[in-house]
């Protein structure tokens, strides 16, 4: 241990002796003579007794490390002296001084200096002396020695403003979970961790031989208030790229945001369009694979279509038979056989029309008269058909099954799956889906639902971030929005998403995550090495909320939980590290907070909240989140992974224009006309409104020429 814990020392250090002991709390006795408010003892003067303040108690390895969580007084049962009576004076009984104390760890002296080891093995016993920890043992209990821990993020109040440092690999590397209420600090927390991380990389390589190129971080910040479009645009040496919902030819560099269908899985398909699981579900499925699996160039478009048309419709045939007489044989039959094979002669005809290769009207042509003559045989009786044999299903099956030879392989599909991210024209999903439908002849049951699906690519708020037209390759999404090599698009990728449509929204951060995720559990794949990649998500009780098991049904606030439960399970072998910000951590899925291994926690009072956060810790030292209530701005508790202890720190100061736009309005100097607000809504709702602003213009033109008049 340090030369200043020798037994002459120990007199001038000491300020009680251990009491009690179990395993969760040691209580001290102090001295009479011990500081009542200010020790000076220590080299400079420090407060003490103060609650989550540290003592030691000297053992044969180093010295137990140990936080005050309770101080009180005990009025003694006996006088302080015993049989000694001045001046005829009465001895009353003598008040004593407690605390208890929570174990943290042992504090030991190694070849780097003092170093602090987690948790306790060898504990003290009664009468064993307490004391006070110079400023440079405060130091070694608070200073992260890890030889990765490069970001200072502030200081802690409780031991002489001693400086804090992380690590960034187990800051990051196991997901991080900032809580806190609206003005505790939380927003400038998250701001100031991407910060200082950056500021401390650049530092650490401008001495080094790639001083002058890019950092290789990435930083992906889904920002559903917009709070940080400005807070990393001065000051920080790095690279930002803003996407954003563009509504006209913005020319500020900002991007335009693009989450287009054809990247969406068939879960996010079911979750938006609210698809049920009987009918609904395998067919969008079957869609979307017939769709992406059909998405190719050139000459052979014709035959992919062709191929693709009779490979369902051969399916559908088959299913016929293997499903037996009642379903071609009842009158009118459960599918109305005749008029799915009627409606299979007339696209074929169709397809006849429109074919320019010789050898595939011939099999065409033979499919039409092979249906024809199996009509002929069944004529229709009133509104139905005769009932058909299973002779008929295998008349056409096999003329269906010639067509391999001109088109292709049919039956057994061997392309892209329905959750594959390959392009597709989002226009036809419905038009595929409503031809299946009739098909199956399930139209009831799709009518509405297909409805949805029109009006939702129809509607012009989407459009932009959801619509097929001119989008991006995957490789082009890729490198534009997780970054291409060491980062030479920027180490920030800002994601403001407060003007996407509540209707999608929960819908496109999923799809963002999904995809970064899968992106990098590839690249792992194919390098055996991963990408260190960083995902912030601002007010995660909106995206991340607990749900019920009980429901059947897929809503777009499960799908997009589901996807950050997934990431955070799974997110740390492939790179991918979580920063999630809320104000109410006791609706965040628990899935999501139990895998978050480092926590900073801010000013709490809702109670659901505080008792919550109080799971979070060692029982022993559940009495550290008592004062969470009472936290001051910009003060925090740091725990978990990334600290060796528990630790008040007082975060690090933020220039006012690099913190997020998240304070309060400031209502009483806008009503006192001291700052003023100009008001044009004319402007607001030709932006608003995007293509009818149009409309709006020729009707203040008509009005204007009215009031001439």
């Amino acid at each position: 241990m340090h030369n200043d814990l020798t037994l002459d020392n120990l007199r001038d250090f000491s300020i009680g002796t251990i009491d009690y002991v179990s395993p969760m709390e040691w209580k001290v006795l102090l001295d009479l003579d011990a500081p009542q408010n200010t020790a000076i003892n220590t080299g400079v003067p420090t407060l003490f007794p103060k609650i989550n303040g540290f003592v030691l108690i000297p053992c044969e390895d180093g010295a137990l490390v140990g936080m005050i969580s309770w101080i009180g007084i005990e009025h003694s049962q006996y006088p302080i002296r015993k049989g000694f009576k001045d001046f005829d004076l009465i001895d009353l009984p003598y008040p004593l001084r407690k605390m208890a104390v929570n174990p943290l760890g042992l504090l030991k002296n190694t070849k780097d200096g003092l170093k602090i080891e987690r948790g306790v093995y060898n504990y003290p016993s009664v009468g064993d002396i307490v004391t006070l920890p110079t400023q440079e043992q405060l130091q070694a209990i608070v200073e992260n020695k890890d030889e990765k821990a490069h970001v200072n993020i502030g200081v802690s109040p409780v031991a002489a403003n001693a400086p804090v440092f992380v690590n960034p690999d187990k800051l990051f590397g196991r997901h991080i979970a900032i809580l806190g209420n609206t003005g505790s600090g939380k927003s400038c927390s998250v701001a100031g961790l991407i910060r200082w991380s950056i500021e401390s990389a650049r530092e650490e390589m401008k001495s080094e031989e790639h001083k002058d190129s890019n950092l290789n971080a990435r930083f992906l910040i889904l920002d559903p208030n917009g709070e940080y479009s400005e807070s990393f645009d001065d000051d920080l040496e790095c690279t930002i790229r803003k996407f954003r919902v563009k509504l006209d030819d913005e020319k500020d560099g900002v991007r335009k945001l693009r989450v287009p269908v054809w990247m969406w899985n068939s879960y996010e398909w079911s979750a938006i369009t609210s698809a049920s699981g009987k009918t609904q579900r395998p067919l969008l499925r079957r869609t979307l694979r017939e769709l992406r699996g059909g998405k190719t160039d050139g000459s052979d478009d014709e035959k992919i279509i062709i191929r693709r048309y009779f490979s369902s419709s051969l399916i559908s045939l088959r299913n016929a038979e293997k499903n037996g007489p009642a379903t071609y044989a009842g009158f009118p039959g459960k599918q109305n056989f005749g008029e799915l094979i009627s409606t299979i002669r007339g696209d074929t005809i169709q397809y006849i029309a429109n074919s320019q290769d010789e050898s595939v009207k011939f099999v065409l042509e033979s499919i039409k008269t092979a249906i024809e003559q199996v009509l002929s045989k069944r004529p229709k009786k009133g509104d139905y058909f005769s009932a058909f044999m299973l002779e008929d299903i295998i008349a056409i099956t096999s003329s269906i099954a010639s067509l391999s030879d001109a088109v292709g392989s049919l039956g057994i599909y061997e392309g892209p799956d329905e959750d594959s991210p390959v392009p597709f024209d989002g226009e036809q999903l419905p038009n595929h889906l409503e031809r299946l439908s009739q098909e199956q002849n399930v139209q009831q049951f799709l009518d509405f639902f297909i409805m949805r699906i029109r009006t939702m690519l129809a509607d012009a708020r989407m459009s932009s971030i959801i619509g097929t037209d001119d989008s991006p390759t995957l490789t082009e999404w890729l490198e534009e929005y997780v970054g291409a090599n060491n980062a030479e698009n920027g180490e920030i990728a800002l994601f403001d998403l407060s003007l996407v449509p509540t209707d999608v929204i929960h819908l496109v951060i999923a799809v963002i995550a999904r995809i970064v995720f899968e992106s990098l559990q590839r690249y792992r794949r194919l390098n055996q090495k991963v990408l260190p990649t960083v995902m912030v998500l601002e007010e995660a009780h909106t995206f991340i909320k607990k749900y019920s098991q009980d429901n059947e049904e897929i809503s777009p606030q499960m799908m997009c939980c589901q996807t950050f439960e997934r990431i955070a399970r799974e997110g740390r072998k492939f790179g991918l590290g979580l920063l999630l910000s809320s104000q109410r951590p006791s609706e965040l899925s628990p899935t999501v907070l139990s895998q978050c291994n480092t926590f900073l926690l801010h000013r709490l009072v809702n109670d659901r909240d505080q008792e919550l956060v109080r799971k979070l810790v060692p029982d022993n030292l559940g009495n550290l989140l008592s004062e969470l209530p009472v936290l001051p701005t910009r003060k925090a508790i740091l725990l978990g992974w990334a600290s060796p202890i528990p630790l008040l720190v007082e975060m690090k100061w933020l220039k006012s224009k690099h913190r997020p736009k998240s304070s309060d309005p400031d209502f009483w100097n806008v009503w006192t006309k001291k700052e003023p607000r100009e008001i044009d809504w004319k402007q607001i709702v030709d932006e608003w409104q995007k293509n009818w602003s149009k409309i709006d213009k020729e009707k203040s033109k008509q009005k204007a020429k009215k009031n001439k008049k």
